[in-house]
């Protein structure tokens, strides 16, 4: 795996803080294994079990967030514009079957949260209106079908 991880500087910042969260988790997994150990025989021992699965998953969460932390590049955001549709913008959107208008930001994958209207930037909206301008008609398919999406407008 080595292709990059774009990033925000606060998604890098996220990432770091949840990594730093789950290394501080580490001495209380071993705890558990120390004293589930000293319970005896280990073959029969479900705590003991349950402890060192608690600890290969913290493990492997540790190992993927490094990765990304890695192989993580700060996109700078005062190279964006807003002449065409590209990641970090907002975009505001008009589903010209049912008339919906919806707002989203593009951004990476790893920060996609749609409550806060954060479009994730491989998802087929996004790359059906990715390099666009105001006013372009795109045809987006989509699980439900394809769908016509006029953009209205693209800031910052």
């Amino acid at each position: 795996m080595s292709e990059f991880v774009y990033v925000t500087e606060e998604g890098l910042h996220k990432m770091k803080e949840e990594l730093d969260l789950l290394r501080n988790e580490r001495p209380a997994i071993a705890r558990l294994i120390a004293d589930a150990r000293d319970k005896g025989d280990l073959t029969e021992n479900a705590e003991y079990s349950a402890a060192k699965e608690a600890q290969g998953m913290l493990e492997m969460k540790i190992a993927r967030l490094e990765d990304q932390v890695a192989r993580s590049r700060i996109i700078d955001g005062s190279r964006i514009n807003t002449t065409t549709v590209q990641i970090l913008n907002r975009v505001r959107i008009r589903n010209r079957a049912s008339g919906t208008t919806m707002e989203y930001q593009l951004v990476p994958e790893t920060e996609a949260n749609l409550k806060e209207g954060k479009l994730a930037a491989s998802s087929p909206i996004a790359q059906g209106i990715m390099g666009r301008k105001v006013g372009d008609v795109v045809e987006v398919k989509v699980p439900a079908g394809i769908i016509p999406f006029e953009i209205v407008n693209i800031s910052i």
